[in-house]
């Protein structure tokens, strides 16, 4: 009866393709090496079989076919690695485009600032619904905690919505210049709606991160953000 092939060599193979991309695996001449065995242990064992049970076609293409499928899965492991490469590439060369624009990030600072002409300029505010609300407020407090103003903004739908500030406190005065804080707060009838307070930043710079990421700078105040921050782009 025809012998086949030590499932050692092959179950050496596998491990060595498979540690193409894990830790324990063989390197690339490990892996070449047991290959190269494998062949010469497949011609050996053709060569000295009994010529009266010989080796069955179908066995010997399932061994070919282990080598075949190790030789491809390396390729494979191959062509997707460069492939993630160019995905990385493309995703930070996308995101330079956003260098100058306002985004909407998760936070909850205003500024406002008002020129010698009187007119007054605030950061855009925003919020992210978990589910529509048919009830927002908005309260714009000081840095002590100080009640501003506070705004009903009506009913608003699921998702990310963004408005502005009037920049005006309760008995209808402009607030000073300067940095101020808000809360969101959503119902949906006598339900709560989870809410996310967003603020505006402007990208300043792009930086790829050795995990293929893109690190996006937003200044001194609100740091570096990934992409997945970004709310919306105004």
């Amino acid at each position: 009866m025809a012998s086949t092939i030590d499932s050692g060599v092959l179950n050496g193979l596998n491990g060595g393709a498979a540690g193409a991309s894990g830790a324990g695996g063989l390197t690339s001449g490990q892996s070449d090496e047991l290959r190269n065995n494998f062949m010469t242990m497949l011609v050996t064992q053709l060569q000295n079989q009994d010529p009266m049970d010989p080796m069955k076609n179908e066995e010997m293409t399932s061994q070919l076919a282990q080598i075949n499928t190790v030789s491809g899965i390396e390729e494979l492991n191959d062509s997707l690695s460069e492939i993630t490469s160019q995905i990385d590439a493309g995703r930070t060369l996308q995101a330079t485009s956003l260098i100058g624009q306002g985004v909407m990030v998760p936070g909850n600072r205003v500024l406002l600032d008002q020129n010698e002409n009187g007119d007054v300029t605030t950061t855009p505010m925003g919020v992210e619904l978990a589910a529509p609300a048919d009830r927002v407020t908005v309260t714009v407090t000081s840095g002590s905690g100080e009640v501003l103003n506070t705004y009903d903004l009506g009913a608003l739908d699921a998702g990310v919505q963004s408005f502005n500030w009037d920049g005006k406190t309760r008995d209808g005065q402009i607030a000073a210049d300067g940095a101020y804080q808000f809360r969101i707060e959503a119902m949906q009838g006598d339900s709560p709606v989870s809410v996310e307070a967003l603020n505006y930043a402007m990208v300043n710079r792009v930086t790829p991160s050795p995990d293929g990421d893109v690190q996006l700078d937003l200044g001194a105040v609100y740091g570096q953000v990934g992409l997945s921050d970004i709310k919306q782009v105004l």
